[in-house]
């Protein structure tokens, strides 16, 4: 499906030659994603609208060339690579905040929208768009809905895809559609917006999203929590939940994290501490420090070392800063690394970072986990050098053990990172043969052509 010049100048024609490139720089900045891999596009454009994304789609299916939609190229999984070539279709001109109606708590945005942007600004509205992936400083909301992107303050207010009311959609075939609603209510037909998120663009591409908001909690307070021992963190967290607290966010550290971030920012948290919980609760002032007040009476009566609450708003996001900064720091020790986004019941956290633990001092390789230990979702990474292939298969053998213990601890082998290309092979280990034969169809019926987004989740 290569791209003819006489391709390439109907594409100039649909959206501007100022935003449409063949440009060797252009193909190599579009060729990557945050998993370092690399697959250039045969050209780049940037449509400003709808009718231009539609006008693309439907050459695409004419000619026969693959578009791959994109974002900021944040992601983890690969799903905005352009794996087969074709047209690579960067989202970036669509940077607009719509409408933020504060009457009703919705706002329509454009996908191109930065994520830490809009929630900056409808906090000066006094309202909350909760998803907070670690990526919002430069992630867009079209990537975030693409792959149901979570965040830390998922435990208690859930993932991307509960903040989704309705999307205008342009359809693989060229059709505008609008699916969902505006309301807090809607049950008309198929749920076809809840489809389209986490979908990775291989539906469709989103052009316009309605998005819930929530009231601004008026107080925040955050503390570290040290612990010797992982089982004991653990059971810390499912004591708070068992407690009937459920805090924004309760996330922790293995050791191995603990001592990656402290070389990279100096933070000053515990070298010699096997795990460590960084917990934050919201809501009113007197909300919050009531349940802040009974965290550590509830962390008193486990075997935890120390408990510190921040003091000011500075030293909260200091520790904020120290857990979102553990994956890029982690480059440090390997000029590979595999990223993994596993989730397990809670009180089985323990059980994998054992297995984690037992995975590093057999093979000899870095392996650190971190992530939201209140939804059991682990961020499970392998540092290894990309040019020693015994190091490569090692890697690649103790992810695919981990899948398995994964699943055989009742959980999912991936929460908010998506399938894109890294996890396409494992899919049939969680999913059964009937049910990727339902997504194959429902594929098929979006796309028949088969020109957007290929070679992602279902190969």
């Amino acid at each position: 499906m290569g791209l003819s010049s006489k391709v390439f100048d109907q594409l100039c024609s649909i959206v501007g030659r100022d935003h449409c490139s063949r440009l060797a720089e252009d193909q190599v900045c579009y060729a990557y994603d945050a998993t370092r891999r690399f697959y250039p596009p045969e050209a780049v454009v940037f449509p400003k609208d709808a009718q231009d994304v539609s006008s693309v789609l439907k050459l695409a299916n004419e000619h026969g060339f693959f578009v791959t939609p994109r974002g900021a190229g944040s992601g983890m999984s690969g799903g905005s690579l352009p794996v087969k070539g074709g047209v690579a279709m960067v989202m970036t001109r669509f940077d607009r905040i719509v409408n933020i109606d504060t009457d009703n708590l919705v706002a329509v945005v454009q996908p191109g929208v930065i994520t830490g942007v809009f929630q900056k600004t409808v906090e000066r509205k006094g309202l909350f768009y909760p998803p907070d992936p670690s990526s919002a400083d430069f992630s867009t909301l079209g990537g975030n809905l693409a792959e149901c992107a979570g965040g830390a303050s998922a435990v208690k207010y859930g993932v991307t895809r509960d903040y989704v009311l309705g999307l205008e959609v342009v359809l693989p075939t060229g059709e505008i559609v609008h699916f969902g609603v505006r309301t807090a209510k809607g049950v008309v037909g198929y749920d076809l917006a809840r489809l389209i998120v986490g979908s990775e663009g291989t539906l469709g591409v989103i052009t316009e999203m309605t998005l819930r908001l929530l009231p601004l909690p008026e107080a925040s307070k955050t503390l570290l929590a040290v612990y010797d021992k992982m089982e004991d963190a653990a059971e810390g967290v499912s004591e708070i939940i068992r407690r009937g607290i459920i805090p924004r966010a309760i996330e922790y550290m293995d050791n191995a994290a603990i001592r990656c971030v402290e070389g990279h920012l100096g933070a000053g948290l515990p070298l010699d501490a096997e795990a460590i919980l960084l917990i934050e609760i919201d809501g009113t002032e007197t909300e919050a420090g009531f349940l802040m007040d009974k965290v550590v009476a509830v962390l008193g009566d486990t075997p935890c070392r120390s408990i510190h609450a921040a003091g000011s708003k500075e030293e909260a996001a200091l520790l904020w800063k120290a857990r979102k900064s553990i994956s890029p720091a982690l480059r440090r020790y390997g000029t590979g690394k595999l990223n993994e986004d596993i989730v397990v019941p809670r009180s089985r956290i323990p059980d994998m970072v054992a297995k984690i633990r037992e995975l590093s001092e057999k093979t000899g390789l870095t392996m650190v986990s971190f992530g939201h230990a209140g939804d059991g979702n682990i961020h499970f990474n392998v540092m290894f050098d990309r040019d020693d292939a015994r190091q490569t298969s090692l890697a690649l053998e103790a992810v695919d053990a981990v899948f398995d213990y994964t699943l055989a601890l009742g959980g999912t082998l991936s929460g908010e990172h998506g399938v894109g290309i890294a996890k396409a092979p494992y899919m049939d280990k969680e999913v059964s043969g009937d049910v990727l034969a339902l997504m194959k169809r429902i594929k098929r019926a979006f796309d028949p052509a088969g020109i957007l987004n290929p070679g992602k989740m279902l190969l």
